[in-house]
């Protein structure tokens, strides 16, 4: 079903009505300016029956609850009976102050539904915001929130798969199909790594020649490689496009070492790299979180993301170098150097991408983790991708944090945060704590 936003202007006639239309009017209009399909009524909403008669045909994955005007608690009440989607309460700017008559009183309405929002859900199940349909903070935080449940709506319609299983030692990114369906709407499959294996191996040179041409038009120095070894790689690359696109997969996680280089001969690094460029995003050492996490950034920017270890830090300039052996997305690459193909920096065999990442004036770090308990958290951080050259063999890209790297590195290690992270190209903190209070979930922001 289409994603519908639902907007609801509550109050109640005795109040001024002539500046009341003026507020709703106003509104409407940067609701429809943000998107045009939210649902409008035709007029304020003045009874809970009004409420109720408006909302009897909808279905709406997210309602902007406004007080035009002081509304009492039935009100949201009417609304809370129907649906369990998201909130956005959103509380008016008292228009006039000049010692004369309370104009709207929506401050006071919005501790009323809030007050019933809490008894229904808890507190805090719910966002807010405050300020007048002209101030741009409310069109952004509107914006913003209007993204998150979009997001969290499309997550419903998600199909991962998890091929091969963790490492010894990498459980982190082990994840249970019916946890990732309860939590976050999310249908998780599962296939064994040599299944693709002895796909890739049927294919024929000709089979793969399209698949080859592609590679060589996105990557630079792939024909330095073995030729035994490119020929693999395409193979390879034609399993797991035919595999992603017959299951209809939207993000995977694979396993890499050390079946790739010991059965197959070939790393699957390459592969993950071109499916993460065309916005399939491919985590590797199997961590479906990590997976899960790229997902979410490229479901809010459109853009590819950066997968890896924090491997360095340096205290002085804040930052946080971020690594992997090799499947960086290749359209990440720097300008000047464009997709370096490289051999894997422990096994010593190729392709592997092997580059620094372009610079960014935004960026956000972002992680699906789990506490020790096993409750799913976010973990969030604003920063700016850095223009620095490769760091490492391998894909490398340097984070300078907004908030102290120092802090931000001993903080994680203390509280158990998990290897893995991505690096988003656009700063989406804003749309990932939202995100992350609609999950209900724990968020820790830098």
């Amino acid at each position: 079903m289409n994603f519908q936003v639902v907007y609801v202007p509550i109050g109640v006639g005795t109040y001024e009505m002539v500046t009341a239309h003026e507020q709703f009017d106003n509104s409407a209009e940067l609701l429809k300016k943000i998107d045009k399909d939210i649902v409008v009524p035709e007029d304020i909403l003045l009874t809970v029956d009004a409420v109720a008669d408006f909302l009897s045909d909808k279905n709406p994955d997210l309602v902007i609850l406004q007080n035009i005007t002081f509304a009492n608690a039935a009100y949201a009440s009417e609304v809370l009976r129907r649906f369990n989607c998201p909130i956005l309460l959103w509380t008016l700017r008292e228009p006039v102050i000049d010692g004369t008559r309370l104009r709207s009183n929506s401050l006071t309405g919005a501790y009323s539904a809030a007050n019933a929002i809490c008894a229904f859900r808890g507190q805090g199940k719910f966002e807010h915001v405050f300020g007048a349909p002209s101030e741009e903070n409310v069109k952004r935080e509107i914006e913003a929130t209007i993204f998150a449940a979009r997001v969290k709506k499309d997550l419903t319609g998600l199909k991962m798969s998890a091929i091969g299983h963790t490492p010894q030692g990498f459980g982190f990114g082990r994840a249970l199909d019916a946890e990732l369906l309860s939590k976050f709407g999310v249908t998780l499959d599962a296939i064994e790594a040599r299944e693709l294996i002895n796909k890739a191996k049927a294919y024929t040179d000709e089979e793969c020649a399209s698949d080859l041409a592609e590679a060589k038009e996105k990557v630079v120095g792939l024909e330095k490689m073995p030729e035994n070894n490119i020929k693999d790689f395409a193979r390879l690359y034609k399993a797991y496009k035919a595999y992603v696109d017959e299951n209809r997969i939207g993000a995977i996680s694979s396993r890499c070492w050390p079946d790739f280089f010991t059965e197959f001969g070939t790393p699957v690094c390459m592969v993950l790299s071109l499916l993460n460029a065309v916005n399939i995003p491919a985590s590797c050492e199997a961590d479906v979180y990590g997976a899960l996490s790229m997902y979410i950034g490229t479901a809010f920017t459109g853009q590819s993301t950066f997968f890896g270890d924090p491997v360095s830090m340096d205290e002085k300039e804040s930052s946080i170098t971020f690594w992997h052996c090799g499947m960086a997305a290749c359209n990440l690459a720097r300008c000047d150097t464009g997709a370096q193909v490289g051999v894997h920096p422990n096994r010593k065999i190729g392709p592997v991408m092997d580059f620094g990442c372009k610079a960014s004036e935004e960026a956000t770090i972002f992680r699906v983790g789990r506490t020790a308990e096993g409750k799913f958290r976010f973990f969030i951080a604003e920063g700016n991708v850095m223009d620095k050259p490769k760091q490492f063999n391998g894909a490398s890209i340097v984070v300078q944090t907004k908030e102290s790297a120092e802090k931000i590195v001993k903080e994680t290690i203390k509280n158990g945060w998990e290897p893995h992270y991505v690096v988003i190209y656009k700063n989406i903190a804003e749309e990932l704590e939202k995100l992350g209070n609609m999950l209900d979930l724990e968020v820790v922001r830098y």
